[in-house]
């Protein structure tokens, strides 16, 4: 074989194995918050279980998200079709949006510090810091996914992405659909059960 052929086999090996590792690596973020939520259900069990009303940068942020990911999905459709500009268009909207949810979480922590429910500390509560501990961590899982778009967004401008090559989108958009929906569900979660 020259080193064509093994780089074109290499290719196709890594485009096999690529959907597939993504997927095992979802499904032990969805064991980890699994883990997570069922601790917070044992827990609200305890005397000093503090019920409270999430902050409206909360819902608001959920209304964000789920437009991100709309405008992502846009984004691809428009790929398919080899419409470059529009699907480049939405994948900065996709991002931009992103970046506003982020901005929503860090203001309902700080919605949930002025209602004097505080993460650590002698004024804190177990349900404030699972509420907070749980989201702060969906947000690092938000910014792995903000870092994933910059990296679809830097490949969709070098023209690396087309209706015959979209791995790397599919994959990103996979990843951050899947930290919406992660964050639909712990939003209904905190939610339903308080």
């Amino acid at each position: 074989m020259n080193r064509e052929q093994v780089d074109k086999e290499l290719l196709v090996a890594k485009r096999k194995s690529a959907k597939p590792m993504l997927w095992i690596s979802l499904i032990s973020m969805t064991m980890f918050f699994a883990g997570l939520t069922s601790a917070y259900v044992v827990s609200m069990k305890r005397e000093d279980w503090v019920s409270f009303d999430l902050p409206s940068a909360f819902y608001t942020s959920t209304v964000v998200i789920i437009l991100s990911s709309i405008l992502l999905f846009v984004s691809q459709k428009f790929l398919k079709k080899d419409n470059i500009k529009m699907s480049f268009l939405l994948l900065l909207g996709s991002f931009l949006l992103g970046l506003v949810f982020v901005w929503l979480q860090y203001a309902g922590f700080k919605d949930l510090e002025s209602s004097g429910l505080y993460f650590t500390g002698k004024e804190s509560t177990v349900s404030t810091s699972f509420i907070i501990g749980i989201t702060f961590m969906h947000v690092l899982h938000m910014l792995a996914g903000i870092i994933v778009l910059i990296v679809v967004i830097y490949n969709h401008f070098k023209k690396k992405y087309s209706s015959a090559d979209m791995l790397g989108f599919e994959l990103g958009a996979i990843f951050w659909h899947f930290v919406d929906i992660l964050w639909i569900y712990l939003f209904f979660f905190f939610y339903f059960i308080r």
